[in-house]
């Protein structure tokens, strides 16, 4: 009986999905957010016409925007209106830059103790940092980023930090386009993390048919390519996106039409399946960037440019699977870098390609004890997929992001010419460009449902339930 309850929670903490959107520390003009800045963002994005559970924030830095290594007013924020987070720490401005980040790191979990890890959907080392240092990357004049081997050595340092503390069991992940995952020197970065986070934007990849009918085979095509990279580790779309405005990139159009017609063709059908951070609430504030991926203007307001629903969407059984540990893809805008306050890195709003450096996020509330459960989850969930499910979804998608919050522009499939431009617009790691959309989801084959196939499926996912709960409960 005790098995059976133990697979029934993981199931249960599988299947838990977050809803959220990027966060910059800064406005557009570089003035940094206050705690009330982001109190009225949350509520705002909390009670949005048409959704519903758009609660998580998606961070970029842990350091509030004009201070060394203060911990970002976007932790006590969330406290107050119960919005949870997806932490990030700045990892591309150098070592004294994310020992600032370690530092603010260290001061929320003694700040904040239990209060902050009851909000932790996890914690995200880098963004984009693979992408821009990739050749890639750098001929797309997108900022620096760290090799593998720097970003393993800073997932070591955060998983000592956290040991012992409150925050001890938060999934740690790294960002990042997915190009910067389709490369076999990111392996080790991989093997390191909990999660992979995948930034996409199919409107920057204009080296490539990528018309907003194309939107949908693009962004799936990326995910896939994230999957298989991620070897099994649970993916997440971290950031993806379509402007409302701005400028044309390849045959992709800039619109509040388009945008609704990405929200409701590449979103809906994932919402409620993988978890999502989109790229974005408000870009717009107090300038207008070009592109920009703002769904609500530049005022705060519950009522969007454009319908939210997804009532009249169809959701595809391949789209997704139904574990919270499924990969998913994401992708974000024009990458920038962090901007150097009192020698620590900040994070922008701006996704455009005026290149801002603080960090953005956003997350859902989840307890260290949710996220053990969904570290055993995501040992069982291949078994967990057998017996609920007949395929597996999965969704492409690459982007470059900087502390600021703003998109990097190479976040698509193959596009690479477009430099910081936005989410997308990230030429392939690989150097090669696929015109061929992969599907999003591969249906795995099941054999006939006899009473000896399911009683092996029973006792194997119970085995695999039982090492997980000794490894991790």
């Amino acid at each position: 009986m005790h098995t059976i309850a133990l697979l029934t929670a993981l199931v249960s903490a599988a299947s838990a999905t977050k809803l959220g959107f990027n966060y910059g520390s800064t406005f557009t003009t570089g003035a940094a957010k206050m705690q009330s800045d982001f109190e009225a963002e949350f509520a705002t994005a909390a009670n949005l016409k048409g959704t519903k559970g758009w609660t998580s924030a998606r961070l970029y830095t842990m350091v509030q925007g004009g201070t060394a290594s203060d911990p970002i007013s976007a932790i006590p924020a969330a406290i107050k209106t119960k919005t949870s987070l997806l932490l990030g720490l700045w990892a591309s401005a150098g070592d004294a830059a994310f020992a600032n980040e370690i530092l603010a790191l260290k001061a929320a979990i003694e700040k904040y103790g239990d209060d902050l890890a009851g909000l932790v959907d996890g914690i995200s080392i880098g963004s984009e940092d693979l992408y821009r240092n990739s050749p890639q990357g750098i001929a797309a004049g997108s900022n620096p980023g760290v090799d593998p081997d720097v970003l393993v050595k800073y997932i070591k340092q955060v998983k000592g930090v956290i040991s012992g503390t409150a925050l001890d069991g938060a999934l740690l992940g790294h960002v990042d386009t997915w190009t910067g995952w389709d490369n076999s020197s990111s392996s080790i970065v991989v093997d390191a993390l909990d999660w992979i986070g995948m930034d996409a934007y199919p409107y920057f990849q204009d080296t490539m048919p990528n018309a907003i009918g194309q939107s949908k085979s693009l962004f799936q095509a990326a995910l896939g390519k994230t999957q298989a990279a991620a070897r099994g580790k649970a993916v997440w779309i971290t950031e993806t996106g379509h402007p409302v405005s701005g400028k044309e990139s390849g045959d992709s159009v800039a619109s509040v039409e388009n945008a609704e017609k990405f929200w409701k063709t590449v979103g809906c059908p994932m919402f409620g399946n993988i978890n999502v951070w989109w790229y974005t609430l408000r870009d717009a504030a107090p300038d207008t960037p070009n592109p920009s991926f703002g769904i609500i203007g530049s005022e705060l307001t519950t009522t969007p440019l454009f319908d939210l629903s997804c009532d009249d969407v169809e959701v595809e059984p391949s789209s997704s699977s139904t574990s919270a540990t499924s990969p998913v893809a994401s992708g974000k805008p024009t990458s920038t870098k962090p901007a150097v306050a009192n020698g620590s890195a900040t994070a922008t709003t701006d996704k455009t390609e005026s290149k801002s450096t603080t960090p953005a996020g956003d997350g859902q509330d989840a307890s260290s004890s949710s996220a053990s459960l969904e570290k055993s989850a995501s040992l069982v969930s291949p078994l967990v997929s057998i017996l609920t499910s007949t395929g597996v979804a999965s969704a492409t998608g690459s982007g470059s992001d900087s502390p600021s919050g703003s998109p990097s522009s190479g976040s698509g499939v193959d596009s690479g010419s477009n430099p910081s431009s936005g989410p997308g617009s990230e030429s392939s790691a690989t150097g090669a460009a696929s015109t061929s959309p992969t599907p999003s989801s591969t249906a795995a084959a099941l054999p006939d449902s006899s009473a000896g196939g399911l009683e092996m499926g029973l006792v194997g996912a119970t085995f695999v339930a039982i090492i997980a709960a000794v490894i991790f409960l």
